[in-house]
């Protein structure tokens, strides 16, 4: 196996034979640890432990389940392994709804997070403030672009210096997942059974919707027990979903390309 895995082995004195890869793990390792007592456990590589260690508390902390932390150590970061079945049936999704109304309940003053994050090679621009339309246009679009070619990167500044106009100034700073879609939810048995992967900070709650939306379209139950959503909020989803998409074009080329340009388009961009 890799590195990681001996890493791993080493801390948990598990033979690396009984590591298991888990699917997934397009930006980082990610590993079962079957242990001898009949215990699993999931070993997450990756640059910034404590830092995910700190955003999944921070879920758990608003009453939201995710993995507890077992273990914090050089780019190794362990975890409860949370058994799940993948069935997103409706009893779930109703689940998923209150889950993150509840996260989104958390607040604070600022926009932002008290340390940086990244995906992958992407950075993340945590700084807070307490100017959200600047947060979103520069700290989150203008600086994910800033690696692109000329054309795209063009185009995302000139949407950015409209920001103002586009984004409400002072939206209430809601707890964020940060990278809500299907691959970091796990259900089991009907209902939410955790939130993995998070890039948490604190924005404007219809980040977290949009995200949710761009790859799929969750069912009325979801959004029943989500609960009620600000007026004209579908005329600003493009412009939330430009910044993943921007993060796959950077992360996984041209494939993207396209939805990049339609998201841009539907903005004005």
């Amino acid at each position: 196996m890799s590195a990681f895995a001996g890493k791993v082995a080493g801390l948990t004195g598990v033979p690396e034979e009984r590591l298991e890869r888990l699917a997934g793990g397009d930006l980082s390792e990610v590993l079962l640890v079957r242990r001898p007592d009949g215990r699993c456990s999931v070993a997450k590589g990756g640059p910034s432990v404590g830092v995910e260690a700190a955003m999944l508390r921070a879920i758990a902390g608003a009453g939201v389940p995710a993995p507890m932390i077992e273990g914090e150590h050089e780019h190794v970061l362990l975890l409860e392994h949370v058994p799940n079945d993948r069935v997103f049936s409706i009893g779930a999704w109703r689940s998923l709804g209150a889950a993150i109304a509840k996260l989104h309940g958390q607040t604070d003053d600022n926009y932002g997070w008290a340390s940086d994050y990244q995906f992958g090679s992407v950075a993340l621009d945590n700084r807070q403030g307490g100017d959200w339309p600047h947060f979103w246009g520069e700290q989150r679009l203008v600086t994910t672009a800033r690696l692109l070619d000329r054309p795209w990167r063009e185009r995302v500044e000139r949407l950015a210096a409209r920001m103002e106009a586009l984004l409400p100034e002072s939206p209430r700073a809601a707890l964020l997942h940060g990278d809500l879609w299907s691959g970091n939810i796990l259900v089991a048995e009907n209902r939410l059974a955790g939130l993995i992967d998070p890039a948490c900070y604190y924005g404007h709650q219809e980040v977290d919707l949009a995200m949710l939306t761009l790859f799929g379209t969750p069912p009325e139950p979801f959004w029943e027990s989500y609960g009620p959503l600000e007026a004209a909020w579908e005329e600003r989803r493009s412009i939330y979903q430009l910044f993943p998409a921007l993060v796959h074009l950077r992360l996984f080329g041209s494939s993207y390309a396209a939805m990049v340009d339609r998201l841009l388009a539907a903005v004005g961009g």
